[in-house]
């Protein structure tokens, strides 16, 4: 068996600087929220694929849906020979997802994906170009996607030019103002793009790569607003905060009771339990308004991974991943808030359900302190605990655990995450 050492040198020489690699282990296998590299060592996946792995590595149900598919047939293409799973989780994904009115759903393949092709919808229903995002977002890595996207390093760095007319504007959560938010709003329909020239307003209920930033409710009602009054399509990016994550099966589930609904949904990552799979999910006449052909694409949909999101829905409901979530979330906030006093550096402990992260700053300056948790993410890593860093400070550790970790691994993991801050 080849060594790290030797997979690296293969690593570099094989393969692009570009495609940035977090550890220098080696996967080898994987059970729920344990992950053994290629030389036996065993470690707590914290990170879980980057929000993929909600319902662990492997569950069986999973593994059991993907051994009869393979059995029946595992491509045809949709769009050529159509079959009826497709159509099923469709179905379901119109009933699971915020709001009770008409739905369609199509099926992609990666979260970029999907990003693109709701805003391909968004213009065709409304026959306008532009859209507006926000500062510290995270839609994907493909060009329109990336120009979505509210951080510059490293996902634009050396890509440009961008496409038109997108903008962007100051996140409204814990650390700004909506105010801010509104005037920048008002600023830009003053000095770049009219209302009605907008297709599309796209927004994150919690940020992920920008520092599980979660949005004021209060800002939410005023997109609708806002979205309502111009015509433009209001669009939920919930690629990572989807699938049980924040304590509900859909964040946007959280603003339900105000009345307040997308107009689209985009999802993936957890939908189908580390197969690639996402899906596009909105009102019937705005879903229906690209021409046939329109919309689509060779693997979308592909059945092995529409039958392991058959299975996630499942698990979600059966084993009450959500809720589960949800305490686990609260245990972990109130696991870090309790270390404040030990650990200077901790300045916020934030989240929604199991979409938890804490940021660190410079104890006597309070300026971001990316040295402090890149020490803690390295040692974590030493004593066997996988962690993903994020924030447009790189001084954020976001935690993305499994929601069916036994509890005896949570708090294993929580006791190496206790020992790397205390010794950072």
């Amino acid at each position: 068996m080849a060594t790290p050492q030797e997979l690296k040198l293969r690593q570099s020489a094989a393969t692009p600087r570009g495609v940035g690699v977090l550890t220098n282990l080696y996967a080898e296998r994987a059970e729920n929220a344990e992950l053994w590299d290629n030389q036996g060592r065993r470690y707590l996946d914290f990170a879980g694929g980057i929000a993929v792995l909600n319902t662990g590595h492997r569950h069986p149900k999973v593994v059991q849906a993907l051994e009869d598919q393979l059995q029946r047939f595992t491509h045809t293409c949709y769009q050529v020979v159509p079959y009826e799973s497709y159509i099923s989780l469709a179905e379901k994904l119109n009933q699971l997802t915020p709001g009770q009115h008409p739905k369609k759903t199509a099926l992609f393949s990666t979260g970029a994906e999907a990003i693109e092709n709701a805003i391909k919808i968004a213009r065709a229903h409304t026959r306008r170009s532009g859209v507006i995002a926000f500062g510290g977002a995270f839609h994907g890595r493909s060009l329109f996607a990336v120009s979505l996207t509210g951080k510059v390093h490293p996902y634009k760095t050396g890509f440009g030019p961008f496409p038109p007319e997108i903008y962007h504007l100051p996140f409204p959560c814990h650390c700004a103002n909506l105010e801010d938010t509104q005037k920048a709003l008002q600023n830009l329909f003053k000095f770049d793009i009219e209302p009605g020239r907008v297709a599309a307003i796209i927004f994150e209920p919690v940020q992920g790569e920008g520092g599980f930033n979660v949005i004021q409710a209060e800002a939410v009602k005023w997109l609708r607003q806002v979205c309502d009054e111009h015509g433009i399509v209001l669009i939920a990016d919930e690629v990572q905060s989807g699938f049980g994550r924040t304590g509900k099966l859909f964040a946007m589930a959280h603003f339900e009771a105000d009345g307040v609904l997308p107009d689209i949904l985009v999802t993936a990552k957890s939908l189908a339990a580390g197969l690639p799979l996402s899906a596009v999910v909105g009102k019937a006449d705005i879903m229906d308004a690209p021409a046939p052909g329109g919309l689509g694409g060779t693997y979308a949909g592909n059945p092995m991974a529409v039958a392991a999101a058959h299975a996630v829905i499942d698990i979600m409901r059966e084993e009450q991943l959500p809720e589960r979530g949800a305490l686990l979330g609260q245990q972990l906030q109130d696991h870090l808030n309790a270390l404040r006093a030990c650990v200077p550096q901790i300045a916020d402990v934030r989240g929604l359900g199991a979409m938890v992260a804490v940021e660190f700053n410079h104890a006597e300056s309070g300026e971001p302190d990316p040295e402090f948790t890149k020490r803690v993410q390295n040692l974590a890593l030493e004593n066997g605990l996988i962690l993903l860093s994020c924030g447009l400070y790189a001084n954020v550790l976001r935690f993305l655990f499994p929601l069916t970790i036994p509890q005896a691994h949570f708090d294993e993991g929580l006791a190496i995450l206790t020992q790397a801050l205390q010794s950072a």
